[in-house]
């Protein structure tokens, strides 16, 4: 029996998103987002290839024979809402592993690698060695870090220091002004009270 015609998207010709290995010229860099549509797109197909029509009605050729219409849309939706299935879990795959901008990532590692010119680093064979080599810069990195911060900090502390010495000697100034005046205004009271008695006494 000869197989039905079946629509491009039902019968798997899935136009990739991206562009094709084969349609890149050599030396032109594909983002890696770009090569996973691309490679997704091709599962599709090959997917939609090894299922295809011919194969789905030779499962049911009873029902095919008897309703060669409806068999033809019931494996239209099918392979629709496979793709679609397929589809929505790849985008699900990609959000929660934050695929693009890992892959995108990659890419700009790649670039800055091709524009370095010194060689890039290679392990020694000697483990210690390779493990300083790499920690070493990063830990000296965090003791400068450290030092800044304990520096400014210390440099805090210094400040807050003399403004405390400042405002006990100002409290000290204040205590010294007050028993000033007290003293002032007592040796006033008494100067009132001894006129006062000498005022009193008779002639």
């Amino acid at each position: 029996m000869a197989e039905a015609k079946v629509p491009n998207e039902a019968a798997g010709e899935v136009k990739p998103n991206g562009p094709s290995p084969e349609s890149v010229p050599p030396g032109t860099a594909v983002s890696r987002v770009k090569l996973l549509d691309t490679m997704v797109d091709t599962f599709l197909q090959k997917l939609i290839a090894a299922g295809s029509y011919q194969r789905f009605t030779d499962c049911y050729k009873h029902f095919h024979q008897l309703q060669p219409e409806m068999t033809q849309r019931i494996y239209d939706k099918f392979v629709t809402q496979l793709q679609a299935s397929i589809r929505e879990e790849i985008s699900e795959i990609k959000e929660e592993g934050n695929l693009e901008t890992v892959l995108m990532s990659l890419d700009k590692i790649v670039e800055d690698g091709k524009k370095r010119k010194e060689p890039a680093w290679r392990p020694s064979g000697t483990p210690e060695k390779d493990l300083c080599s790499v920690l070493a810069p990063y830990f000296l990195q965090q003791r400068d870090t450290l030092r800044r911060h304990v520096q400014k900090q210390e440099a805090k502390n210094q400040e807050l220091a003399e403004a405390v010495l400042a405002g006990r000697r100002q409290v000290e100034e204040l205590q010294r002004q007050v028993q000033a005046r007290q003293q002032a205004w007592q040796a006033l009271h008494r100067e009132r009270r001894e006129l006062a008695a000498v005022l009193k006494e008779p002639e």
